[in-house]
């Protein structure tokens, strides 16, 4: 019966380690020149697009407060060669 009671308790503890909050993405604010930008870390930014040309990229990133947003902006696409 201990074993039984041990081996419950380990596995919802182990799943419970697996467990993580939902997080929503921010909807992707376009980039404006001037915009004044609060970047205290970068989480992640998109490819550009295999294209010649400017493409939208995103990046989300974090403020100094803590909070999550995602800027779109225009950036060259991977497709150009020389």
């Amino acid at each position: 019966m201990k074993k039984f009671l041990f081996l419950a308790l380990s596995l919802s503890a182990s799943l419970s380690a697996y467990a993580q909050e939902v997080s929503v993405a921010p909807k992707a604010t376009p980039y404006v020149y001037g915009m004044h930008l609060d970047i205290a870390k970068v989480i992640n930014i998109t490819e550009a697009a295999d294209i010649c040309g400017p493409v939208p990229v995103q990046m989300t990133y974090k403020d100094s407060h803590g909070d999550t947003h995602a800027l779109e902006y225009s950036g060259i696409g991977r497709g150009c060669t020389n």
